[in-house]
């Protein structure tokens, strides 16, 4: 059990450093994500740099990158806990991934993905949450912020075995958007629609 865990921790952070915005964007001829727009490599800057398409692939496969490792695990009959550590893992290579030099988004939609095996109801839950929330303050970051922060609860309600490793990955996303939640409390962040913004 002990090494089904370590290597599927590993697994994890392997595919979650695969920059999925870089090489969307690679393969597009878009500039890169992280040097143009907001300088995040995630699903809402390639919206602004190309459009629907290079984000939605960029969006999927980010969602992959948390559930493949996650999925695996819970196919291994893995603990609860376990499971968590593994999609942490998966975070954590998208925010420091291996092969882009440990410069990587906010593992947003990959703390989804890690999400998604435990039900498609919470699955419902979060992505509902999402678009109700961008689609009244505009706010990419809100939503997301919001969103992880109702995770926990939602879990609780479905399958409660569940929310401590949501409340990890949860605590993870809220952290690494710090900065953002500085810019929401002074008036300065740019809403998913304002291509001329820096900040995301």
């Amino acid at each position: 059990m002990t090494a089904q865990f370590i290597l599927m921790v590993a697994i994890g952070y392997l595919a979650g450093s695969i920059s999925s915005a870089v090489l969307i964007c690679q393969l597009f001829r878009l500039p890169d994500p992280r040097q143009y727009g907001s300088g995040n490599p995630g699903t809402t800057n390639v919206l602004r740099l190309g459009g629907r398409i290079p984000a939605l692939l960029t969006l999927v496969m980010d969602v992959l990158k948390g559930t493949i490792p996650v999925w695996t695990g819970y196919f291994l009959k893995l603990d609860p806990i376990l499971l968590g550590f593994i999609g942490i893992a998966a975070c954590l290579g998208h925010i420091f991934p291996l092969y882009f030099g440990f410069k990587g988004g906010k593992a947003v939609a990959t703390a989804l993905g890690a999400m998604l095996p435990i039900g498609l109801d919470l699955s419902g839950l979060l992505i509902g949450t999402w678009f109700v929330t961008v689609f009244i303050t505009g706010y990419s970051s809100l939503s997301a912020i919001i969103t992880v922060s109702l995770a926990p609860l939602f879990t609780w309600f479905i399958k409660p075995q569940y929310t401590i490793p949501v409340a990890m990955l949860s605590l993870l996303i809220i952290i690494r958007h710090k900065d953002n939640i500085k810019r929401l409390w002074k008036g300065e962040e740019g809403k998913i629609w304002d291509k001329g913004k820096t900040n995301e």
